[in-house]
């Protein structure tokens, strides 16, 4: 089999596997083990997927190397914080205001909840990250037309992936390709997934932690759905900043 055609099966496998953890798990059994099962072998399945194009472990993906020690709690922490400035602003803005019914948690049940809301983001992240990013980067060459190219291209793949959205209309589509820009673009910037990883993450995280931590009701979902798209253009100029690093891009075949 050709190594084209190698690649458009890697990529129907991936997307099947993805989508079935919404699809099947979620909406179709309603069932949160199993769609969180699913996503887990999502994330597993990849890595005999990497290896079958001739790549070490997940480095068809970008995910090689040590990047994880720099970049991930990098922009995890940075995404984090831009979570939580978005809904700060949102609140001072009228966007939010507090909701009385929520409690708000202490230490002792914030350290509890943490393990698996950690996890519980962190592999959905992982899985479509691969899929989105790491995939069309590495393993597909998008990244050899050039920067502009493969950030616009795979912030499109990033909307169109969430199938389950594309009905909410034209700003959903909008929010969803401005936060693949930043995501993007720092796999660009650094040549490794585990930068996207860290910011997609955050943001993932910060949306749970913002719900223990400052549990906030929407009053208009216009404002919020602008401050998400504000605080995603943010992340964007700090990685853009970021001169590229080369020394990342490498040939991670066997």
């Amino acid at each position: 089999m050709s190594h084209r055609w190698r690649l458009v099966l890697v990529f129907l496998v991936l997307w099947l596997s993805y989508q079935s953890a919404e699809g099947v798990g979620a909406r179709w059994l309603h069932s949160l083990p199993i769609r969180d099962g699913l996503m887990v072998a999502s994330v597993l399945l990849a890595w005999p997927l990497s290896r079958w194009l001739g790549y070490r472990g997940y480095a068809a993906y970008a995910l090689a190397g040590a990047g994880w020690r720099r970049w991930l709690p990098a922009g995890l922490l940075l995404a984090v914080l831009a979570k939580f400035a978005a809904v700060s602003t949102g609140l001072q803005l009228g966007a939010y205001t507090d909701d009385p019914d929520a409690a708000h948690v202490g230490l002792a049940a914030l350290a509890a909840a943490l393990p698996m809301l950690l996890l519980s983001t962190f592999v959905p992240s992982l899985a479509e990250d691969i899929l989105t990013r790491g995939f069309w980067y590495r393993a597909a060459g998008i990244r050899w037309c050039g920067g502009v190219v493969f950030v616009l291209v795979s912030a499109a793949i990033f909307v169109f992936n969430h199938i389950y959205r594309l009905g909410d209309g034209p700003l959903e589509w909008l929010l969803l390709f401005v936060f693949g820009l930043p995501y993007a673009a720092a796999l660009w910037r650094s040549g490794s997934l585990w930068a996207a990883l860290g910011l997609h993450w955050g943001w993932n995280l910060g949306n749970g932690l913002q719900a223990l931590l400052l549990p906030v009701t929407v009053h208009d979902a216009s404002a919020s759905a602008a401050l998400s798209i504000g605080a995603h253009l943010a992340l964007l100029a700090v990685v853009l900043l970021l001169p590229r690093r080369a020394s990342e891009v490498v040939d991670e075949s066997q």
